[in-house]
């Protein structure tokens, strides 16, 4: 364990936290805590972390708290939760639930990069780091992003935790959170009580290098769960069929659309191509929900020239994307924590050209850290980890980013460890059927000893859209 510090100070005082698509608000307890941005010139430039409390329900709560670590890189805690927050509602009742936004992110100095209204797909290496440039001069008068990283994120979360006066924490992470959760857990062992680790990042794997292949997989598991359910097939025949077949078309050429933005109302006209599918593609098959209209608007593209739906589905899900994530704190942890490690990365360049999404993100991340700067890393941070604080692992059989069998991977870290996995689901379990009663009866016994998961079994994803009304009665 590191050297404790004292904890600087915070004040909590009443505020709200608003989903992000402004449908609701929580009450809850807000404040800021000053840290330095380089630790080692603490008299030098500040930054002030955004934490929030949503107090417990119960007058006789639970001593030990659950922690909300947010993936990305480069989401928000607080706005994580606030979309979320019904998930973790039995957990409150005898729970504090604290969520720091983690430097970059949010209210703690966000390091965002201005959207691109470009749709014209594929940029060049030039293009990139021309873009990357920019994005690090808008923010040099108020962040060195070098200074946040996983490595820093962790020192952070402990002067939190030291600063509410918890002794010990529990902790939920997602996706990218895994890695945070881990690493706070390596270094603050004697302060973590529990981790859930949802759609898990294993520390000792980089992010990027199988993605693409990854990727391809969960698409191909999705629709081939459409071929074996009969309304999705009586629908659509074989929807693999509509998939290979729209790819091929956009290899040849892209196609001219004018659709109305879903998000804005306004008419947008683009030339929809390759690369605009690989983006739906993927962003898609992040859920069930949005997977269920895989089928649906590929085969109106394959079968009818009809493109509109995929690329209105394109603007919306990017540009949700696009504002959850704080692209600048993103290109900070993966440039200094995950692109250095792909030289050493056993990468099959034939199978990824062979995917939708190519090796574009791939070479677009190297790109990208060609510019951005590289941060400090501690040394142990992709080392095995040995713990016996109890692990509760969540993954979904259909995720494109985090496959069960990084969950599998990370499980040989814990001594006392449970794997879930939610067939026919994709990226993160927090709102599937069940897991609101598994995560609260795991973190209330601090165990994964007798914990009942069988109502995991009859989770069902949603059904296939067979019509823009629905699924099929």
């Amino acid at each position: 364990m590191r050297g404790e510090a004292a904890a600087p100070a915070l004040v909590l005082t009443p505020c709200e936290l608003e989903h992000p698509l402004r449908l609701s608000v929580l009450a809850a307890e807000c404040g800021v805590m000053q840290v330095p941005e380089n630790p080692r010139q603490p008299d030098g430039r500040q930054i002030a972390l955004h934490v929030a409390r949503v107090p417990a329900i119960s007058r006789r709560k639970r001593p030990d708290p659950l922690f909300v670590l947010a993936g990305g890189p480069g989401a928000a805690a607080s706005a994580f939760y606030a979309s979320v927050a019904g998930a973790f509602a039995r957990i409150l009742r005898e729970r504090d639930i604290v969520l720091v936004d983690q430097r970059g992110t949010g209210g703690s100095n966000a390091l965002e990069c201005p959207e691109s209204e470009e749709l014209s797909g594929r940029q060049s290496d030039a293009e990139i780091q021309a873009r990357t440039r920019a994005c690090l001069a808008l923010l040099a008068p108020r962040a060195d992003v070098a200074f946040y990283t996983t490595s820093l994120a962790v020192r952070d979360l402990e002067q939190v935790r030291a600063a509410l006066g918890y002794e010990r924490i529990n902790l939920y992470g997602s996706s990218y959170g895994t890695r945070v959760a881990q690493h706070y857990l390596r270094h603050f062992p004697a302060r973590t009580r529990s981790v859930i680790l949802d759609g898990v990042v294993p520390v000792s794997l980089p992010m990027g290098p199988s993605a693409a292949i990854d990727a391809e997989g969960a698409l191909e598991r999705i629709l081939r769960r459409c071929a074996q359910d009969s309304a999705c097939r009586e629908r659509f025949g074989d929807p693999a069929s509509d998939y290979h077949a729209v790819r091929a078309a956009l290899r040849v050429s892209t196609v001219p659309i004018s659709v109305r933005d879903p998000a804005t109302g306004d008419d947008r006209s683009f030339e929809f191509g390759a690369d605009h599918l690989a983006s739906v593609l993927r962003l898609l098959s992040y859920t069930s929900e949005y997977a269920a209209l895989l089928p649906l608007v590929l085969h109106a593209a394959a079968s009818q020239e009809d493109y509109a739906p995929l690329a209105a589905q394109y603007l919306m899900v990017e540009r949700a994307y696009a504002q959850t994530i704080a692209a600048g704190m993103h290109n900070s942890v993966v440039c200094a924590e995950d692109v250095p490690l792909f030289a050493a990365y056993a990468v099959d360049r034939a199978r990824i050209a062979s995917t939708y999404l190519g090796a574009r993100q791939l070479d677009g991340l190297v790109s990208v850290c060609r510019v951005w700067p590289r941060g400090e890393v501690d040394e142990d941070l992709h080392a095995p980890l040995t713990s016996a604080v109890p692990a509760l692992l969540l993954s979904g059989s259909d995720d494109p980013v985090t496959p069960p069998a990084f969950a599998h991977e990370a499980a040989s870290s814990f001594t006392h460890h449970l794997e879930v996995v939610l067939e026919g689901f994709g990226h993160g379990q927090l709102t599937a059927p069940c897991v609101d009663r598994v995560m609260t009866q795991f973190v209330a016994r601090g165990s994964v000893e007798a914990l009942d998961v069988s109502c995991v079994s009859a989770a069902r994803p949603l059904a296939f859209f067979t019509s823009l009304n629905g699924p099929a009665p």
